[in-house]
C-alpha cells in the first residue's frame, strides 16, 4: 500500500502542496489534520488507546480519532471516514474550531498541524480496528483533565495540546454546540 500524502497548508489553511505523511513529520512541515471528540450522554469522552504496533506513540491514550484529510475531502468527510475506519461507527460530526500546533516526538518526528477539531455524540460500544486501536474507554471530561496532570506519560503529545483547546472551547461555549455543560473546579 503506497504511503498516504498529507495536504500542506499555509497558516490560513490554503493548500500549497502535497507530501508523503512520514516526510512531512520528519521535516515538521505544516499540514492539515483533524481531531474528533465523541461524547456520550453522560458527558464522557470516548478515548482510544493507540495500537501497540503504531510507529509513534504506541499504547498511549488519545482522543476518539485523529488523522489527515485526503486531497478533495472535506474536514467532515475525513473525520467521518477515519472514525469508521478506527472505531467502527458513524455519527454526525460538527466542526468546532481549528488551530495550529507543533509537537515533537521522542523519535525525531514532529507534528506541525493546522488541526480541525470536531465533535460528535454516540452512546453505543465501538467495534475497534485492532490495526489502529488497542483499547478504548469512556472518561469524564474533568477526569481526563485531572489525569493528564497526574499521569501525563499515558497520553499522546498532541492530545494534551488539543484537549486543552477543546476544554477551553467548551468553557466558552457552554450550550450551543454541546448538550452538556462542564463544571469548573
Amino acid at each position: 500500500m503506497p504511503e498516504e500524502n498529507v495536504i500542506l497548508v499555509n497558516e490560513h489553511d490554503e493548500q500549497i502542496g502535497l507530501m508523503p505523511k512520514l516526510e512531512a513529520h520528519q521535516k515538521a512541515v505544516l499540514h492539515r489534520a483533524f481531531s474528533v471528540f465523541v461524547l456520550n450522554s453522560q458527558n464522557e469522552i470516548m478515548l482510544q488507546q493507540r495500537a501497540h504496533q503504531k510507529y509513534h506513540s504506541p499504547l498511549l491514550w488519545t482522543n476518539t480519532c485523529c488523522s489527515h484529510q485526503r486531497e478533495g475531502e472535506t474536514n467532515i468527510q475525513a473525520g467521518t471516514r477515519r472514525l469508521h475506519e478506527e472505531m467502527g461507527f458513524v455519527t454526525e460530526l460538527k466542526e468546532l474550531f481549528h488551530f495550529i500546533y507543533k509537537a515533537p516526538f521522542d523519535n525525531g518526528l514532529t507534528e506541525h498541524e493546522l488541526d480541525h477539531v470536531m465533535i460528535g455524540y454516540y452512546n453505543e460500544t465501538p467495534v475497534i480496528n485492532r490495526d489502529e486501536v488497542e483499547s478504548w474507554k469512556w472518561m469524564k471530561i474533568e477526569d481526563v483533565k485531572k489525569d493528564m496532570v497526574v499521569n501525563p506519560e499515558l497520553y499522546t503529545v498532541w492530545f494534551k495540546i488539543i484537549f486543552d483547546e477543546f476544554y477551553h472551547y467548551l468553557e466558552e461555549h457552554k450550550s450551543p454546540l454541546t448538550s452538556h455543560n462542564i463544571k469548573n473546579n
